[in-house]
């Protein structure tokens, strides 16, 4: 395929030891956030911003992979989420232009041993390009952590499909996934994100295909919360409700509990999302 070659000069194969037998568990969040926009009058950030730092905080979140996330946004949660560090440029210029798809994380608790991103489109080195027939520029933020304690590591790849083209989130998909076939080998994989696309699409079976990923909720052995994860601020009807945002891991994970987290604080949302929170055991 050679939509796929510029993988070979991405990344050398992130190849890393996970002899270690010890159980390591992980508490992860995928959330978009609502980029910060003033026409959401009360549903804009500066009303939301303490109920998502609490609610990261209440639900020990060791690593999250957020989505429509402004530089004022980054520097908010950055500020409000003290001992966490994060990863992720703006997807406009490679820089700080941009929505982000950062990954917070631990930093007590986690080292980077390798970190980079990409973007979805035909020219995935070129900071701000837009791929087929996508509205919107799109990035993948991806990092290797050592859990410190133990010792193990593990991969995570956070990322926001475009919310039109069709091509585009199928050709995304299998970016996606030929990336980290070819560049992560022989250590544990997460991928959280907000796909903009349902359960049994073409992208989301894309992703699937083989037995690397499977869908973190349909292994979990306790499910909470709805199936859907977008509301607009409660806006959608509840027949009309759909889920976007997943998380995806691989073998050999095992999801302990896995939510979708539908909260509201005096009448305000998170966002126009409902976050996505699992408990996984890297074996």
């Amino acid at each position: 395929m050679k939509k796929i070659l510029f993988l070979v000069i991405l990344a050398l194969p992130l190849v890393y030891s996970c002899k270690n037998n010890e159980l390591v568990r992980i508490n992860v969040l995928s959330f978009n956030i609502r980029y910060d926009n003033p026409d959401d009058l009360l549903n804009n950030w500066k009303y939301r911003r303490d109920f998502t730092s609490e609610m990261i905080r209440f639900y020990g979140a060791d690593i999250i992979g957020a989505q429509e996330v402004l530089k004022n946004q980054l520097d908010d949660l950055d500020n409000a989420l003290p001992g966490f560090s994060y990863i992720g440029v703006g997807r406009l210029d490679g820089k700080e232009d941009g929505e982000f798809a950062p990954i917070f994380y631990n930093s007590g608790r986690f080292s980077v041993l390798e970190s980079g991103h990409f973007w979805l489109s035909e020219t995935p080195e070129i900071p701000g390009s837009k791929g087929w027939d996508a509205a919107c520029e799109r990035i993948v933020t991806w990092a290797v952590f050592k859990d410190k304690p133990s010792g193990k590591s593990f991969a995570f790849y956070n990322t926001h499909f475009d919310h039109v083209g069709e091509t585009a989130q199928q050709e995304s998909a299998i970016m996606l996934l030929a990336h980290i076939r070819e560049n992560v080998k022989g250590i544990p994989v997460v991928l959280t994100g907000d796909f903009n696309v349902i359960p049994g699409s073409e992208a989301v079976n894309t992703l699937l295909l083989g037995d690397l990923l499977v869908e973190a909720g349909n292994i979990s052995g306790i499910n909470y919360g709805p199936s859907w994860t977008f509301h607009d601020f409660g806006r959608v009807p509840l027949k009309d409700r759909v889920k976007i945002d997943y998380m995806f891991v691989s073998q050999p994970i095992k999801v302990e509990s896995y939510a979708s987290i539908s909260e509201q604080k005096d009448s305000v949302y998170l966002s126009d999302h409902n976050p996505v929170f699992a408990k996984l055991v890297l074996q």
